[in-house]
Protein backbone atom coordinates (compact mmCIF):
# COMPACT_ATOMS: atom_id res chain seq x y z
CA UNK A 1 0.00 0.00 0.00
CA UNK A 2 1.16 3.53 -0.81
CA UNK A 3 0.86 6.83 1.01
CA UNK A 4 -1.86 9.30 0.08
CA UNK A 5 0.58 11.92 -1.27
CA UNK A 6 -0.78 11.26 -4.73
CA UNK A 7 -2.89 12.75 -7.51
CA UNK A 8 -6.65 12.29 -7.48
CA UNK A 9 -8.38 11.07 -10.62
CA UNK A 10 -11.85 11.27 -12.04
CA UNK A 11 -13.63 8.11 -13.20
CA UNK A 12 -12.98 8.71 -16.90
CA UNK A 13 -9.27 9.14 -16.19
CA UNK A 14 -9.09 5.89 -14.19
CA UNK A 15 -10.86 4.11 -17.04
CA UNK A 16 -8.30 5.55 -19.47
CA UNK A 17 -5.48 4.40 -17.20
CA UNK A 18 -6.98 0.91 -17.19
CA UNK A 19 -7.04 0.85 -20.99
CA UNK A 20 -3.46 2.08 -21.18
CA UNK A 21 -2.40 -0.49 -18.60
CA UNK A 22 -3.92 -3.27 -20.71
CA UNK A 23 -1.30 -2.52 -23.35
CA UNK A 24 1.34 -3.58 -20.81
CA UNK A 25 -0.40 -6.96 -20.32
CA UNK A 26 -0.97 -7.75 -24.01
CA UNK A 27 -4.61 -6.80 -23.62
CA UNK A 28 -5.28 -9.41 -20.93
CA UNK A 29 -7.52 -7.74 -18.34
CA UNK A 30 -7.39 -10.78 -16.09
CA UNK A 31 -3.76 -9.94 -15.26
CA UNK A 32 -4.80 -6.72 -13.51
CA UNK A 33 -7.71 -8.51 -11.87
CA UNK A 34 -5.39 -11.18 -10.45
CA UNK A 35 -3.04 -8.49 -9.17
CA UNK A 36 -5.97 -6.78 -7.44
CA UNK A 37 -7.20 -10.03 -5.92
CA UNK A 38 -3.71 -10.87 -4.66
CA UNK A 39 -3.33 -7.47 -3.01
CA UNK A 40 -6.74 -7.66 -1.35
CA UNK A 41 -6.47 -11.27 -0.18
CA UNK A 42 -3.03 -10.53 1.28
CA UNK A 43 -4.46 -7.60 3.23
CA UNK A 44 -7.34 -9.73 4.52
CA UNK A 45 -4.90 -12.41 5.71
CA UNK A 46 -3.00 -9.69 7.61
CA UNK A 47 -6.24 -8.21 8.97
CA UNK A 48 -7.48 -11.66 10.03
CA UNK A 49 -4.33 -13.79 10.61
CA UNK A 50 -6.37 -16.74 11.80
CA UNK A 51 -8.73 -18.23 9.19
CA UNK A 52 -12.16 -16.84 9.81
CA UNK A 53 -15.46 -16.69 7.95
CA UNK A 54 -15.22 -14.23 5.05
CA UNK A 55 -18.51 -13.21 3.48
CA UNK A 56 -18.17 -11.80 -0.04
CA UNK A 57 -20.94 -9.76 -1.66
CA UNK A 58 -20.62 -9.65 -5.46
CA UNK A 59 -22.38 -7.75 -8.20
CA UNK A 60 -21.90 -7.98 -11.97
CA UNK A 61 -18.84 -6.11 -13.26
CA UNK A 62 -15.10 -6.29 -12.76
CA UNK A 63 -15.53 -5.32 -9.11
CA UNK A 64 -17.45 -8.57 -8.69
CA UNK A 65 -14.69 -10.38 -10.58
CA UNK A 66 -12.20 -9.08 -8.03
CA UNK A 67 -14.45 -10.44 -5.31
CA UNK A 68 -14.69 -13.94 -6.81
CA UNK A 69 -10.91 -14.16 -7.26
CA UNK A 70 -10.29 -12.96 -3.69
CA UNK A 71 -12.72 -15.62 -2.51
CA UNK A 72 -10.77 -18.26 -4.48
CA UNK A 73 -7.45 -17.21 -2.96
CA UNK A 74 -8.91 -17.22 0.55
CA UNK A 75 -10.33 -20.70 0.05
CA UNK A 76 -6.83 -21.86 -0.89
CA UNK A 77 -5.57 -20.22 2.33
CA UNK A 78 -8.05 -22.39 4.30
CA UNK A 79 -10.45 -19.57 5.13
CA UNK A 80 -14.13 -20.32 5.33
CA UNK A 81 -15.74 -18.31 2.51
CA UNK A 82 -19.33 -17.64 1.55
CA UNK A 83 -20.24 -15.63 -1.55
CA UNK A 84 -23.56 -13.86 -2.05
CA UNK A 85 -24.27 -13.01 -5.68
CA UNK A 86 -26.64 -10.05 -5.65
CA UNK A 87 -26.96 -10.16 -9.44
CA UNK A 88 -28.01 -13.19 -11.52
CA UNK A 89 -24.97 -15.32 -12.40
CA UNK A 90 -26.36 -15.63 -15.94
CA UNK A 91 -25.59 -11.94 -16.51
CA UNK A 92 -21.87 -12.24 -15.72
CA UNK A 93 -19.63 -11.71 -18.75
CA UNK A 94 -15.96 -11.39 -19.70
CA UNK A 95 -13.28 -11.63 -17.05
CA UNK A 96 -15.88 -11.34 -14.27
CA UNK A 97 -17.43 -14.58 -15.55
CA UNK A 98 -13.97 -16.19 -15.73
CA UNK A 99 -13.35 -15.17 -12.12
CA UNK A 100 -16.67 -16.74 -11.07
CA UNK A 101 -15.73 -20.00 -12.80
CA UNK A 102 -12.36 -19.97 -11.03
CA UNK A 103 -14.17 -19.64 -7.70
CA UNK A 104 -16.44 -22.56 -8.51
CA UNK A 105 -13.43 -24.70 -9.55
CA UNK A 106 -12.12 -24.26 -6.03
CA UNK A 107 -15.40 -25.66 -4.67
CA UNK A 108 -16.67 -22.20 -3.90
CA UNK A 109 -20.32 -22.02 -2.94
CA UNK A 110 -23.05 -19.40 -3.28
CA UNK A 111 -25.53 -18.65 -0.55
CA UNK A 112 -28.83 -16.88 -0.09
CA UNK A 113 -29.11 -13.53 1.67
CA UNK A 114 -32.00 -14.85 3.71
CA UNK A 115 -29.74 -17.41 5.42
CA UNK A 116 -27.13 -15.04 6.88
CA UNK A 117 -26.38 -15.40 10.57
CA UNK A 118 -23.31 -13.29 11.25
CA UNK A 119 -20.68 -14.41 13.72
CA UNK A 120 -18.57 -12.11 15.90
CA UNK A 121 -15.37 -12.88 13.98
CA UNK A 122 -16.84 -12.62 10.48
CA UNK A 123 -15.46 -10.18 7.92
CA UNK A 124 -17.36 -8.80 4.94
CA UNK A 125 -15.83 -8.08 1.53
CA UNK A 126 -17.88 -5.61 -0.51
CA UNK A 127 -17.46 -6.32 -4.25
CA UNK A 128 -20.82 -5.20 -5.61
CA UNK A 129 -20.10 -1.92 -7.37
CA UNK A 130 -16.90 -0.21 -8.44
CA UNK A 131 -16.27 3.24 -9.84
CA UNK A 132 -18.68 2.92 -12.76
CA UNK A 133 -21.83 3.41 -10.68
CA UNK A 134 -23.83 6.37 -12.03
CA UNK A 135 -27.42 5.46 -11.18
CA UNK A 136 -29.66 4.96 -8.20
CA UNK A 137 -29.57 1.44 -6.78
CA UNK A 138 -32.24 -1.20 -7.31
CA UNK A 139 -33.86 -3.15 -4.50
CA UNK A 140 -31.61 -6.25 -4.38
CA UNK A 141 -28.58 -4.05 -3.76
CA UNK A 142 -30.37 -1.79 -1.30
CA UNK A 143 -31.32 -4.87 0.72
CA UNK A 144 -27.77 -6.26 0.58
CA UNK A 145 -26.29 -2.95 1.75
CA UNK A 146 -28.81 -2.77 4.59
CA UNK A 147 -27.78 -6.27 5.70
CA UNK A 148 -24.07 -5.36 5.54
CA UNK A 149 -24.47 -2.12 7.48
CA UNK A 150 -26.55 -3.78 10.18
CA UNK A 151 -24.12 -6.68 10.62
CA UNK A 152 -21.63 -4.88 12.93
CA UNK A 153 -18.86 -6.83 11.16
CA UNK A 154 -15.70 -5.21 9.79
CA UNK A 155 -16.20 -4.37 6.11
CA UNK A 156 -13.55 -4.09 3.39
CA UNK A 157 -14.69 -2.44 0.17
CA UNK A 158 -12.90 -2.97 -3.12
CA UNK A 159 -12.05 0.31 -4.89
CA UNK A 160 -14.95 2.29 -3.36
CA UNK A 161 -17.85 1.41 -1.04
CA UNK A 162 -20.79 0.20 -3.12
CA UNK A 163 -23.38 2.91 -3.60
CA UNK A 164 -20.98 5.88 -3.79
CA UNK A 165 -20.46 7.98 -6.92
CA UNK A 166 -16.68 7.87 -7.43
CA UNK A 167 -16.64 11.31 -9.06
CA UNK A 168 -18.66 13.26 -6.51
CA UNK A 169 -18.91 11.29 -3.27
CA UNK A 170 -22.72 11.37 -3.52
CA UNK A 171 -24.72 8.41 -2.22
CA UNK A 172 -26.82 6.59 -4.82
CA UNK A 173 -29.81 5.72 -2.62
CA UNK A 174 -27.74 3.82 -0.04
CA UNK A 175 -24.08 2.94 0.46
CA UNK A 176 -21.91 0.41 2.28
CA UNK A 177 -20.22 1.81 5.37
CA UNK A 178 -16.70 0.41 5.05
CA UNK A 179 -14.09 -0.09 7.74
CA UNK A 180 -11.36 -0.11 5.10
CA UNK A 181 -11.47 0.83 1.43
CA UNK A 182 -8.73 -0.63 -0.76
CA UNK A 183 -8.75 1.57 -3.83
CA UNK A 184 -6.92 0.43 -6.93
CA UNK A 185 -4.76 2.12 -9.59
CA UNK A 186 -5.33 5.67 -8.33
CA UNK A 187 -7.24 7.75 -5.81
CA UNK A 188 -10.75 8.88 -6.76
CA UNK A 189 -12.23 12.24 -5.82
CA UNK A 190 -15.43 10.62 -4.56
CA UNK A 191 -13.52 8.92 -1.74
CA UNK A 192 -12.68 12.20 -0.06
CA UNK A 193 -15.61 14.56 -0.38
CA UNK A 194 -19.35 15.04 0.22
CA UNK A 195 -21.21 12.22 2.01
CA UNK A 196 -18.57 9.61 1.16
CA UNK A 197 -16.22 10.77 3.91
CA UNK A 198 -18.47 9.02 6.44
CA UNK A 199 -18.49 5.75 4.48
CA UNK A 200 -14.95 4.98 3.27
CA UNK A 201 -13.17 4.32 6.56
CA UNK A 202 -9.41 3.95 6.23
CA UNK A 203 -8.38 4.43 2.60
CA UNK A 204 -5.50 2.38 1.20
CA UNK A 205 -4.11 2.72 -2.32
CA UNK A 206 -2.42 0.14 -4.52
CA UNK A 207 -1.42 0.95 -8.11
CA UNK A 208 -1.28 -2.74 -9.17
CA UNK A 209 2.31 -2.28 -10.36
CA UNK A 210 1.20 -0.34 -13.40
CA UNK A 211 4.31 1.27 -14.94
CA UNK A 212 4.98 4.94 -14.25
CA UNK A 213 4.95 5.67 -17.98
CA UNK A 214 1.22 4.86 -18.01
CA UNK A 215 0.41 7.42 -15.31
CA UNK A 216 2.54 10.02 -17.11
CA UNK A 217 0.03 9.99 -19.97
CA UNK A 218 -2.79 11.34 -17.79
CA UNK A 219 -2.91 14.79 -16.19
CA UNK A 220 -5.09 14.71 -13.06
CA UNK A 221 -7.18 17.77 -12.20
CA UNK A 222 -6.95 17.37 -8.43
CA UNK A 223 -4.22 16.58 -5.92
CA UNK A 224 -3.99 15.86 -2.20
CA UNK A 225 -3.02 19.18 -0.60
CA UNK A 226 0.59 19.61 0.42
CA UNK A 227 1.49 22.72 2.45
CA UNK A 228 4.11 25.24 1.38
CA UNK A 229 6.78 25.72 4.02
CA UNK A 230 7.46 29.30 5.08
CA UNK A 231 11.12 30.31 4.76
CA UNK A 232 13.23 30.92 7.85
CA UNK A 233 13.22 34.57 8.91
CA UNK A 234 16.35 36.68 8.53
CA UNK A 235 17.85 38.09 11.68
CA UNK A 236 17.75 41.53 10.04
CA UNK A 237 13.93 41.65 10.02
CA UNK A 238 11.24 44.11 11.03
CA UNK A 239 7.44 43.99 11.09
CA UNK A 240 7.18 45.62 7.69
CA UNK A 241 8.75 42.57 6.09
CA UNK A 242 5.78 40.40 7.08
CA UNK A 243 2.85 42.42 5.83
CA UNK A 244 -0.04 44.43 7.16
CA UNK A 245 -3.38 42.60 7.31
CA UNK A 246 -6.57 44.66 7.42
CA UNK A 247 -9.67 42.87 8.76
CA UNK A 248 -12.92 44.60 7.72
CA UNK A 249 -16.13 43.68 9.55
CA UNK A 250 -17.85 43.40 12.88
CA UNK A 251 -21.29 44.98 12.63
CA UNK A 252 -23.29 45.39 15.82
CA UNK A 253 -23.42 42.05 17.62
CA UNK A 254 -20.69 40.46 15.52
CA UNK A 255 -17.48 41.84 16.97
CA UNK A 256 -16.06 38.39 17.70
CA UNK A 257 -15.62 37.44 14.03
CA UNK A 258 -13.03 40.09 13.05
CA UNK A 259 -11.27 39.65 16.38
CA UNK A 260 -10.82 35.91 15.72
CA UNK A 261 -9.45 36.55 12.24
CA UNK A 262 -7.17 39.32 13.47
CA UNK A 263 -5.59 37.44 16.38
CA UNK A 264 -5.10 34.39 14.17
CA UNK A 265 -3.34 36.52 11.55
CA UNK A 266 -0.95 37.82 14.21
CA UNK A 267 -0.29 34.39 15.70
CA UNK A 268 0.48 32.89 12.31
CA UNK A 269 3.11 35.50 11.56
CA UNK A 270 1.70 38.70 10.05
CA UNK A 271 3.79 41.77 10.95
CA UNK A 272 0.85 44.10 11.59
CA UNK A 273 -2.91 43.56 11.89
CA UNK A 274 -5.60 46.24 11.90
CA UNK A 275 -9.35 45.91 12.30
CA UNK A 276 -11.85 48.25 10.62
CA UNK A 277 -15.08 47.90 12.57
CA UNK A 278 -17.95 49.68 14.31
CA UNK A 279 -16.80 52.51 16.55
CA UNK A 280 -18.59 50.94 19.52
CA UNK A 281 -16.44 47.80 19.12
CA UNK A 282 -13.05 49.32 18.42
CA UNK A 283 -11.87 49.78 22.02
CA UNK A 284 -12.95 46.33 23.23
CA UNK A 285 -11.36 44.43 20.36
CA UNK A 286 -7.86 45.12 21.63
CA UNK A 287 -8.59 43.79 25.12
CA UNK A 288 -6.23 40.90 25.95
CA UNK A 289 -4.47 41.37 22.62
CA UNK A 290 -2.85 44.78 22.80
CA UNK A 291 -0.85 44.15 19.63
CA UNK A 292 -3.98 44.58 17.50
CA UNK A 293 -4.99 47.97 16.10
CA UNK A 294 -8.72 48.64 15.93
CA UNK A 295 -10.41 51.58 14.20
CA UNK A 296 -14.01 52.72 14.34
CA UNK A 297 -15.14 53.39 10.77
CA UNK A 298 -18.09 55.58 9.84
CA UNK A 299 -17.52 56.34 6.16
CA UNK A 300 -15.64 55.31 3.03
CA UNK A 301 -12.92 57.93 3.41
CA UNK A 302 -11.90 56.59 6.82
CA UNK A 303 -11.77 53.05 5.48
CA UNK A 304 -9.78 54.05 2.40
CA UNK A 305 -7.01 55.49 4.59
CA UNK A 306 -6.60 52.07 6.23
CA UNK A 307 -6.72 50.26 2.89
CA UNK A 308 -3.90 52.45 1.62
CA UNK A 309 -1.67 51.16 4.44
CA UNK A 310 -2.55 47.47 4.08
CA UNK A 311 -0.93 44.70 2.06
CA UNK A 312 -3.88 42.27 2.24
CA UNK A 313 -7.57 42.60 3.20
CA UNK A 314 -10.03 40.24 4.88
CA UNK A 315 -13.55 41.31 3.94
CA UNK A 316 -16.75 39.90 5.38
CA UNK A 317 -16.11 38.62 8.91
CA UNK A 318 -19.20 39.74 10.85
CA UNK A 319 -19.79 42.39 8.17
CA UNK A 320 -23.55 42.15 7.94
CA UNK A 321 -25.57 43.20 4.92
CA UNK A 322 -26.98 46.48 6.20
CA UNK A 323 -26.08 49.98 4.99
CA UNK A 324 -22.83 50.12 7.01
CA UNK A 325 -21.64 46.72 5.78
CA UNK A 326 -22.48 47.52 2.17
CA UNK A 327 -20.55 50.78 2.42
CA UNK A 328 -17.44 48.96 3.65
CA UNK A 329 -17.84 46.25 1.01
CA UNK A 330 -18.26 48.68 -1.88
CA UNK A 331 -15.18 50.59 -0.79
CA UNK A 332 -12.91 47.61 -0.21
CA UNK A 333 -13.95 45.59 -3.24
CA UNK A 334 -12.38 48.23 -5.52
CA UNK A 335 -8.94 47.75 -3.99
CA UNK A 336 -6.14 46.27 -6.12
CA UNK A 337 -4.41 44.50 -3.21
CA UNK A 338 -5.21 40.84 -2.40
CA UNK A 339 -8.60 40.31 -0.72
CA UNK A 340 -9.92 37.28 1.15
CA UNK A 341 -13.73 37.37 1.03
CA UNK A 342 -15.81 35.38 3.48
CA UNK A 343 -19.26 35.28 5.11
CA UNK A 344 -21.39 38.34 4.34
CA UNK A 345 -18.70 39.57 1.96
CA UNK A 346 -19.60 36.55 -0.19
CA UNK A 347 -23.31 37.22 0.17
CA UNK A 348 -22.84 40.81 -0.98
CA UNK A 349 -20.62 39.67 -3.83
CA UNK A 350 -23.37 37.29 -4.97
CA UNK A 351 -25.71 40.30 -5.24
CA UNK A 352 -23.28 42.14 -7.53
CA UNK A 353 -21.03 39.57 -9.21
CA UNK A 354 -17.67 40.79 -10.47
CA UNK A 355 -14.45 39.10 -11.61
CA UNK A 356 -11.07 39.72 -9.97
CA UNK A 357 -8.04 37.44 -10.13
CA UNK A 358 -6.42 38.94 -7.02
CA UNK A 359 -8.62 37.42 -4.34
CA UNK A 360 -9.54 34.29 -2.41
CA UNK A 361 -13.18 33.34 -1.87
CA UNK A 362 -13.92 30.98 1.05
CA UNK A 363 -17.57 29.86 0.78
CA UNK A 364 -19.26 27.03 2.61
CA UNK A 365 -21.81 25.16 0.43
CA UNK A 366 -24.74 27.49 1.19
CA UNK A 367 -22.67 30.58 0.34
CA UNK A 368 -21.39 28.81 -2.77
CA UNK A 369 -25.00 28.18 -3.80
CA UNK A 370 -25.74 31.91 -3.51
CA UNK A 371 -22.70 32.74 -5.62
CA UNK A 372 -23.90 30.32 -8.30
CA UNK A 373 -27.61 31.07 -7.87
CA UNK A 374 -28.42 27.39 -7.46
CA UNK A 375 -29.71 25.06 -4.70
CA UNK A 376 -27.22 24.00 -2.02
CA UNK A 377 -27.81 20.35 -2.92
CA UNK A 378 -26.45 21.09 -6.41
CA UNK A 379 -23.21 22.33 -4.88
CA UNK A 380 -22.87 19.32 -2.60
CA UNK A 381 -23.66 16.81 -5.34
CA UNK A 382 -20.65 17.93 -7.41
CA UNK A 383 -18.26 19.98 -5.32
CA UNK A 384 -15.50 20.01 -7.93
CA UNK A 385 -17.83 21.39 -10.56
CA UNK A 386 -19.20 24.00 -8.13
CA UNK A 387 -15.75 25.22 -7.10
CA UNK A 388 -14.69 25.33 -10.75
CA UNK A 389 -17.71 27.42 -11.74
CA UNK A 390 -17.12 29.87 -8.88
CA UNK A 391 -13.47 30.27 -9.85
CA UNK A 392 -14.35 30.83 -13.49
CA UNK A 393 -17.14 33.28 -12.74
CA UNK A 394 -15.48 35.30 -9.98
CA UNK A 395 -11.75 34.74 -10.56
CA UNK A 396 -8.90 34.20 -8.13
CA UNK A 397 -9.01 31.17 -5.83
CA UNK A 398 -12.11 29.39 -4.56
CA UNK A 399 -11.89 27.53 -1.25
CA UNK A 400 -15.03 25.40 -1.07
CA UNK A 401 -15.18 24.48 2.61
CA UNK A 402 -16.47 21.26 4.10
CA UNK A 403 -15.22 17.71 4.56
CA UNK A 404 -12.59 17.40 1.85
CA UNK A 405 -12.27 21.17 1.28
CA UNK A 406 -11.32 22.02 -2.29
CA UNK A 407 -8.91 24.81 -3.21
CA UNK A 408 -9.56 25.63 -6.86
CA UNK A 409 -7.34 27.94 -8.89
CA UNK A 410 -7.51 28.58 -12.62
CA UNK A 411 -5.34 25.58 -13.51
CA UNK A 412 -5.24 23.34 -10.42
CA UNK A 413 -7.35 21.93 -7.62
CA UNK A 414 -6.11 20.69 -4.24
CA UNK A 415 -8.17 18.55 -1.88
CA UNK A 416 -7.52 18.83 1.85
CA UNK A 417 -7.39 15.72 4.02
CA UNK A 418 -6.78 17.35 7.41
CA UNK A 419 -9.70 18.41 9.70
CA UNK A 420 -12.34 16.70 11.82
CA UNK A 421 -16.03 17.07 12.79
CA UNK A 422 -15.11 19.09 15.88
CA UNK A 423 -14.63 22.02 13.53
CA UNK A 424 -18.36 22.27 12.96
CA UNK A 425 -18.66 25.22 15.30
CA UNK A 426 -18.84 29.02 15.16
CA UNK A 427 -15.77 31.04 14.27
CA UNK A 428 -13.79 28.40 12.40
CA UNK A 429 -14.19 30.26 9.12
CA UNK A 430 -12.90 33.47 10.70
CA UNK A 431 -9.78 31.65 11.89
CA UNK A 432 -9.24 30.27 8.37
CA UNK A 433 -9.43 33.71 6.74
CA UNK A 434 -6.93 35.02 9.27
CA UNK A 435 -4.48 32.24 8.41
CA UNK A 436 -4.77 32.75 4.66
CA UNK A 437 -4.40 36.53 4.96
CA UNK A 438 -1.33 36.16 7.17
CA UNK A 439 0.34 33.77 4.73
CA UNK A 440 -0.29 36.13 1.82
CA UNK A 441 1.10 39.01 3.87
CA UNK A 442 4.25 36.95 4.47
CA UNK A 443 4.81 36.38 0.78
CA UNK A 444 2.99 33.24 -0.33
CA UNK A 445 1.00 33.36 -3.55
CA UNK A 446 -2.79 33.30 -3.32
CA UNK A 447 -2.88 29.64 -4.32
CA UNK A 448 -0.09 28.64 -1.91
CA UNK A 449 -1.65 30.62 0.94
CA UNK A 450 -5.12 29.15 0.40
CA UNK A 451 -3.90 25.55 0.09
CA UNK A 452 -1.49 25.84 3.02
CA UNK A 453 -3.99 27.78 5.13
CA UNK A 454 -6.70 25.15 4.75
CA UNK A 455 -4.18 22.40 5.50
CA UNK A 456 -2.86 24.10 8.66
CA UNK A 457 -6.38 24.98 9.78
CA UNK A 458 -7.41 21.33 9.71
CA UNK A 459 -4.11 20.09 11.13
CA UNK A 460 -4.37 22.46 14.09
CA UNK A 461 -7.87 21.18 14.78
CA UNK A 462 -6.66 17.57 14.55
CA UNK A 463 -3.97 18.30 17.14
CA UNK A 464 -6.43 20.18 19.35
CA UNK A 465 -8.82 17.22 19.64
CA UNK A 466 -6.21 14.55 20.37
CA UNK A 467 -6.51 14.85 24.15
CA UNK A 468 -9.89 16.44 24.78
CA UNK A 469 -11.99 15.08 21.91
CA UNK A 470 -14.05 16.74 19.20
CA UNK A 471 -17.10 18.00 21.07
CA UNK A 472 -16.64 21.42 22.60
CA UNK A 473 -13.77 22.44 20.32
CA UNK A 474 -13.63 26.24 19.98
CA UNK A 475 -12.12 28.22 17.15
CA UNK A 476 -9.73 29.88 19.63
CA UNK A 477 -8.44 26.43 20.67
CA UNK A 478 -6.66 26.21 17.31
CA UNK A 479 -4.50 29.31 17.76
CA UNK A 480 -1.73 27.83 20.00
CA UNK A 481 -1.33 24.89 17.62
CA UNK A 482 -1.25 27.16 14.59
CA UNK A 483 1.67 29.09 16.02
CA UNK A 484 3.62 25.85 16.43
CA UNK A 485 2.72 24.62 12.97
CA UNK A 486 3.81 27.75 11.08
CA UNK A 487 7.17 27.46 12.81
Amino acid sequence: MQSLSAPIYQVAQIQTLEKLALATTNGDGSVLMHRAATVISKYIRQYKPQPQHIRVFCGLGNNAGDGYLVASLLLQAKFRVTVYSIAPIAKLTGIALQAYKTYRKHAGKLSNLNKINFGKSDLILDAMFGIGLNRELSQPYINAIRIINQSQCPVISIDIPSGIDANTGAIKTQAVKATVTITLIGLKLGLFTHAAVDYCGTILLNDLNIPAKVFQQITPKTYISQPTLLPARKRNSHKGHYGHVLIIGGDLGFAGAPRLAAETALRTGAGLVSIATRATHAHNLTANCFELMAHGIKNSAELQKLINQASVIVLGTGLGQNTWGKMLFNTAIKSQIPIIIDADGLNLLAQQPMHNSNRVLTPHPKEAARLLNCPTVTVNNDRLQASTKIQQQYGGICVLKGAGSLVKSEHNCNLNTTSNPGMATAGMGDVLTGIIASLIAQGLSLSEAATTGVYLHGQAADLAVEKAGQRGLLATDLIPYLRKLVN
